[in-house]
């Protein structure tokens, strides 16, 4: 039996300013970690957690990440009649991942705006949500683990990643009762608390499964912080009329849309890499 939540919406309209100027005409989720788009990455994990239908919410300075799933016959073309087979089979596989709907915010900013935009797309039916800058690697997949815990519960889920008392000062923290296991149900997000304060070490990080009553919520939501509209407040005025659980997710977190982070996930996954591993090794220690 395959699982019951099939659509994922990638919102990829962001201006990417903490890259800038290398973001002014690319966007940060087609950045380059080791030899394939953040972008991709995220896609990847989606289809390897049995998701079908891949919903890029983005802008008009995005095209770039529409070009990257599409077909390119005179490439395919070139890289054939050179006898690249294997470029030719890797530049194939990316179109062939899933199915692809492309659609332009034309809201107002902020996180929740991208997911109501795909309503129309989403239907009556469960899906995920994945940030284009937030790579967690591991195994299973990060959304996997997100689905299970769905698939058990019925109700949303977010993604929980313990910190340190430094991560405090960074993400949302949990306030949230474990269930079982690694899953919590939700009582309410503080955000940026600093570690006097928080609730717990559990931050609320990137990646969501949500029923399709969030859409009502969020049309009801006001405008929050910076007079934009948050995924998170629609949540908790969900949480109003039903749980919300999270799962303490297992893998490695990148925040891969600040340079630290781009860069870490640059050095971890290069040195795994099965063909760059070894002489990238060589190289840092070189350096070092």
């Amino acid at each position: 039996m395959g699982s019951a939540v099939k659509k994922v919406i990638i919102p990829v309209a962001g201006y990417g300013t903490r890259f800038l100027p290398a973001t002014k005409a690319q966007p940060k989720e087609m950045l380059p970690v080791v030899d394939k788009p953040i972008l991709q990455y995220i896609v990847e994990e989606a289809v390897a957690s049995g998701i079908e239908d891949v919903i890029i919410v983005t802008n008009l300075q995005k095209r770039a990440a529409e070009d990257h799933f599409d077909r390119m016959p005179e490439l395919e073309a070139w890289l054939e009649k050179q006898g690249k087979t294997e470029a030719l089979k890797e530049v194939r596989k990316i179109t062939d991942l899933a199915k692809f709907v492309y659609i332009r915010q034309k809201g107002p900013y902020g996180n929740g705006s991208p997911v109501l935009e795909a309503k129309h797309v989403i239907g009556n039916e469960p899906f995920a949500v994945i940030w284009g800058d937030d790579l967690v690697v591991g195994q299973p997949p990060r959304l996997k683990q997100l689905i299970d815990v769905y698939e058990k519960y019925g109700h949303p889920v977010l993604t929980a990643y313990r910190v340190d008392d430094e991560g405090t000062k960074r993400y949302g923290m949990l306030d949230a009762t474990l269930v079982e296991g690694n899953v919590y149900e939700v009582q309410g997000i503080v955000e940026k608390p600093g570690p006097a304060d928080a609730p717990s070490r559990l931050a609320s990080l990137g990646g969501y499964v949500l029923t399709p009553d969030i859409f009502k919520a969020l049309e009801q939501t006001p405008l929050g912080k910076d007079n934009e509209l948050w995924l998170v407040d629609a949540l908790a005025r969900l949480r109003h009329t039903k749980p919300i659980y999270a799962c303490e997710v297992q893998g490695t977190y990148y925040d891969v849309g600040s340079k630290l982070g781009w860069l870490t996930a640059n050095v971890a996954l290069g040195l795994q890499h099965p063909e760059l591993g070894a002489p990238f090794r060589r190289s840092l220690q070189a350096l070092l």
